[in-house]
């Protein structure tokens, strides 16, 4: 299947091999950082790598590929993912737990001027302190970032998660 614009364009991919390179190292880079944030347990600093108007859906595969909308997780604007991080920091009641989140086979789909869509690989490991670790999600980010002064953000996140089963809930952002 082939990933088209929204209208109807095949995307153009970077030119070069070193224009492709460099662009997917700043991706993982992106990816290195988010993914230490969320480990860290620093979900204040979450929606800082989104843009004001980002999307954020958790959304089981077979949703995803069939443009069914529902999903475990909705957030429209940063506006919203800051409520979730101060929902999941100050109201949720949840076990405590540490997460472990790997990301690799990133691929870069296409890049337009400050715009790259890209995806990668992700698992997410969860251990509940009293508890083995278990894993939570096996899927594929689907991202368009967008570059501003100050690096890469997050335009749109799709966690396209494999399965309709998820182990106990989710908590944390993917």
């Amino acid at each position: 299947m082939s990933v088209r614009d929204r209208a109807g364009r095949a995307p153009r991919r970077p030119t070069g091999r070193a224009a492709f390179r460099d662009l997917r190292l700043e991706v993982e880079e992106f990816h290195y950082e988010y993914a230490a944030t969320l480990e860290r347990g620093d979900i204040e600093d979450w929606p800082e790598f989104f843009t004001e108007d980002a999307t954020y859906k958790i959304i089981a595969r077979d949703n995803a590929d069939h443009g069914l909308p529902l999903g475990l997780v909705y957030c429209e604007g940063k506006a919203m993912l800051r409520d979730r991080a101060f929902a999941l920091r100050n109201t949720e009641m949840y076990a405590p737990r540490y997460l472990q989140i790997r990301i690799s086979n990133t691929r870069i789909l296409a890049a337009n001027g400050p715009e790259i869509r890209a995806e990668a690989s992700y698992i997410l490991i969860e251990t509940l302190v009293d508890e083995a670790s278990s894993l939570q999600q096996v899927g594929k980010y689907r991202d368009v970032f967008l570059r501003g002064d100050g690096g890469l953000l997050l335009k749109d996140r799709q966690c396209v998660y494999d399965t309709v089963v998820i182990d106990n809930c989710l908590v944390f952002p993917v």
